[in-house]
């Protein structure tokens, strides 16, 4: 078993794992305990990182879902739904979902769908079609954008 850390130790690493890339309260309270730390020590240290600013929550759910968005391609209804798990609260995640630009949004999801029917090589066209709207809704968009998408590409 490992040898539980001092409280300032403790704290100082997680400054830097805080720093390191944003967090959320869930994961900095788990990290406190992979540490060793009682819950009192847990509730310490994480009020001296809010009171620092190394820890913020609505930061944290601006970033993820910016970032979600972006690189992972990822739909709103995956974002709000990674945010709740991680507990976010409704405020933050409604403040989250601003940082997704529409315009971007939509062209985004064009792209993505497009991209994705092109790549199908299944044959059979229900199936082709149920393939698509796994992958999309398994992204998280909305599922009247992909019933719309479905249409228009089946179509053409």
């Amino acid at each position: 078993m490992k040898e539980k850390l001092p409280v300032i130790e403790a704290q100082l690493k997680l400054e830097h794992y805080c720093s390191y890339q944003e967090r959320c309260h869930q994961e900095v309270v788990q990290k406190c305990h992979e540490l060793g730390m009682n819950t009192n020590e847990t509730d310490k240290i994480v009020v001296h990182l809010l009171h620092h600013n190394f820890l913020n929550e609505e930061r944290f759910a601006r970033t993820f879902a910016r970032g979600k968005h972006r690189i992972k391609n990822w739909g709103k209804v995956r974002i709000v739904n990674e945010l709740k798990h991680r507990q976010i609260s409704a405020p933050n995640i409604k403040c989250a979902l601003t940082e997704i630009d529409e315009d971007e949004y939509l062209e985004a999801f064009d792209k993505l769908a497009e991209r994705h029917w092109e790549t199908l090589t299944e044959k059979n066209i229900q199936k082709k079609k149920k393939k698509f709207c796994d992958y999309l809704l398994r992204k998280g968009w909305e599922s009247q954008l992909v019933y719309q998408k479905i249409v228009m590409l089946s179509n053409e």
